[in-house]
């Protein structure tokens, strides 16, 4: 079955492009179009696509206020990839606090964002994880503390694991540094998801920023 997408941008031109990058690809199906985030919940249940393809900036609704109204209200939501000029943007920050699985720029040349729409369709979430270190470093220092991930208990291995998700790495690069399998290191990413309350790796990268657990650099 192919990867269905839901492309979300108010510039016709740019969900054009998006929608010839993408349907030329024979694994990929672009289901649907929308010029606000005020349209993408009706559209989401009525066509089930697996991600969607959303810019941050709208005019009604924007992405990052779309990705919490699809998240809170749809059941087995599906991946949201924000779409952005800059990847330095603050709404960008914001998007993926709210739930986004990673982000795209418009620039990203036409191989670059298949592989992104493939990616967050595997459940890889962590697309740019230097941006998003780059992001925390910004942003996440100016906010109160988030809660201390001293109370999620993590072991001490599920802490060294968080590290190094923090840092970028896969799970493949995690078994090689810590010398565990691939199957024992995808058992303690999940037990760290679920004792955070993380939806996604991004979601539990930026929970060790804001709790100062990890230091952005």
């Amino acid at each position: 079955m192919p990867v269905t997408v839901l492309l979300v941008d108010d510039e016709p031109l740019v969900r054009a492009g998006l929608r010839a990058v993408l349907g030329a690809q024979p694994d990929i199906e672009v289901v649907g179009e929308a010029a606000d985030g005020a349209a993408v919940i009706p559209l989401v249940r009525s066509l089930r696509p697996d991600v969607v393809a959303m810019d941050v900036r709208m005019p009604l609704l924007d992405g990052i206020e779309a990705t919490r109204a699809v998240l809170r209200t749809v059941p087995d939501p599906p991946k949201i990839l924000v779409v952005t000029t800059f990847e330095d943007d603050e709404y960008v920050y914001e998007a993926l606090r709210a739930g986004a699985d990673g982000f795209l720029l418009k620039r990203s040349r036409p191989e670059e964002i298949v592989h992104a729409v493939r990616l967050v369709a595997a459940g890889d979430s962590l697309l740019f994880p230097a941006s998003v270190r780059q992001l925390a470093a910004r942003y996440a220092g100016g906010r109160a503390a988030g809660e201390p991930l001293s109370a999620a208990r993590l072991t001490e291995r599920e802490a060294q694991v968080l590290r190094l998700m923090a840092r970028g790495l896969t799970n493949a690069e995690i078994a090689a540094r810590l010398v565990l399998g691939a199957e024992t290191v995808k058992s303690h990413v999940s037990a760290v998801l679920a004792k955070l309350g993380a939806r996604d790796r991004t979601q539990a990268v930026i929970a060790a920023y804001e709790s100062g657990f990890v230091a952005p650099r």
